[in-house]
């Protein structure tokens, strides 16, 4: 609930109760309500299952105290497991069949090179109501995109030119895996497209550089007295992993334990998840002391990640803007280390891809665990209320800020699912739409022959596609008319296709 609408309840609650009456009380005025600075930090391919306020291996003191504080989303899933499109629905609030931006920017095969101009987004919303914008990180959505859309502070951009780049092309990913293949390594006997141990120190690192510049942007925001909507958005944990000590080796791959899918076979899955399109999915290289090492790495980053947030939130303590701040943690997707013997992320459906970390702290509201599914794209929708930004084009998601008040009971009633969608991986269309309910996912591959269902109670590691199963048919065709709803609710031209689909199966 906004304050706006908490005080006009207010008002009225008193007016019912005849405490006061607009005839008697002429000195009463309306305070204007406040606008509330926001915060938001993003970190690239962040896994949900590592921190350890949700019982994981790395101790992440900062971001728990974090969580201690803030609603926590424990079943946030993103729109899409690849960072522009996740990106771009986070930003806009809108799927990316609205938007146009349904695949990475700039990269090989990629048809894209920026977001369209006309989708200002949350960026452009809150400039034009006056609140002073800052962005600082990766962007990936192409040149100059904060700066047009009227962020005043940009820094540590990865982009400066208003001019499309020339695609990125691994060509010297491709020579490294081919020494792998042949048996080579790189320094330290460590394959550097996977984990490697950086030179220099953590302050020598572009995290560090982006919280200097975090830092720079609460200073100037504190300075100002405005109303501030700021993003630091980091590069880290995104593959390959690359840490200086003392993170390189704070844990010790030896005692890492590995998850139970594993490096499992894929049987009956989509052919799509048998192809390399970059040459780092070719993993046939990697050792069981490859992947404890990948992993080790990936602790660490997120080890440092928690260092950089704790290091934010000092500063907006120390300026004084962190008492009545408003934060959101959020992950734009997450990232493959090993499940399925799978690396980094394609066009699949997997948790381990699909789930982030979602915190959400609004400080008059009092902390709780919310774990019905919501996506990515409630974000800005929920921003919106906070800021009482006016909209500007269609809303995809939903305000969370009930749930935040009331918690899971606040829409017991609704439909308990996640929506996801892959359209395109750098230049390959898949076309794929998945839904995901407590107990089950359905994901309809329309660019394959096989679709895949999972029961998710008996088979959490998503290992055995029970689609074809004559016992699950009932649970497959209910799980499409869910689909088909969900499309249809947001204008997915998909759908049509998944109706025919329907009907040609009976």
């Amino acid at each position: 609930m906004s304050l706006k609408l908490f005080g006009f309840m207010t008002l009225a609650a008193a007016l019912l109760a005849g405490c006061t009456t607009l005839e008697t009380r002429t000195d009463l005025t309306v305070e204007p309500e406040a606008r509330p600075n926001v915060l938001i930090l993003m970190f690239d391919d962040l896994r949900f299952d590592t921190f350890s306020y949700r019982g994981g291996p790395v101790p992440t003191p900062n971001i728990d105290a974090l969580a201690a504080q803030s609603t926590r989303f424990d079943m946030a899933m993103t729109t899409t497991g690849l960072c522009s499109p996740s990106r771009a629905a986070f930003f806009t609030g809108r799927w990316g069949h609205r938007t146009g931006l349904d695949d990475n920017v700039e990269l090989w095969h990629s048809r894209l090179y920026e977001l369209d101009r006309s989708e200002g987004g949350i960026i452009r919303r809150a400039a034009d109501e006056g609140y002073f914008v800052g962005y600082v990180g990766k962007w990936h959505l192409g040149a100059m995109g904060p700066a047009i859309r009227g962020a005043e502070f940009v820094e540590a951009f990865e982009a400066d030119s208003t001019a499309a780049v020339q695609q990125y092309t691994p060509y010297a990913s491709l020579e490294a895996v081919r020494r792998y293949n042949a048996g080579e390594r790189d320094a330290n006997g460590e394959k550097f497209e996977y984990y490697r141990t950086l030179d220099g120190t953590y302050d020598d690192t572009p995290t560090a550089e982006k919280v200097r510049e975090g830092q720079a942007f609460l200073k100037a925001a504190a300075e100002r007295g405005e109303p501030f909507f700021g993003v630091v958005s980091f590069s880290q944990p995104h593959p390959p992993y690359r840490v200086p000590e003392p993170y390189a080796s704070m844990f010790d791959a030896d005692e890492i334990a590995l998850p139970g899918n594993y490096t499992t076979k894929r049987v009956n899955k989509p052919l799509s998840q048998e192809y390399p399109y970059w040459p780092w999915h070719d993993v046939s290289h990697m050792t069981e002391q490859d992947w404890r090492k990948s992993r080790a790495f990936y602790f660490g980053a997120v080890a440092m990640i928690d260092r950089a947030v704790g290091e934010l939130i000092q500063t907006a303590k120390d300026e004084g803007v962190w008492d009545d701040l408003h934060v959101v943690l959020i992950g734009d997707q997450g990232s493959m280390i090993g499940e399925h013997d799978l690396y980094d992320k394609a066009a699949y459906a997997y948790d381990e891809l699909m789930r982030i970390p979602l915190l959400m702290r609004d400080p008059g509201i009092e902390p709780r665990i919310v774990n019905r599914h919501v996506s990515l794209i409630d974000v800005p929708a929920t921003l919106a209320e906070w800021m009482d930004l006016p909209p500007d084009g269609p809303t995809d998601g939903n305000d969370l800020s009930a749930l935040m008040v009331s918690g899971d009971t606040a829409i017991a009633d609704a439909d308990d699912s996640a929506l996801y969608a892959y359209e395109w991986y750098n230049g390959a269309w898949f076309g794929l739409r998945a839904l995901r309910t407590p107990e089950y996912k359905y994901v309809w591959n329309p660019a394959d022959a096989r679709d895949e269902l999972y029961d998710l109670v008996k088979d959490p590691g998503e290992t055995s596609n029970l689609y074809g199963d004559a016992a699950y048919r009932g649970v497959v065709a209910d799980m499409r008319a869910r689909l088909a709803d969900r499309l249809t609710a947001i204008e997915d031209p998909a759908v049509n296709r998944l109706r025919f689909h329907m009907e040609q199966e009976g």
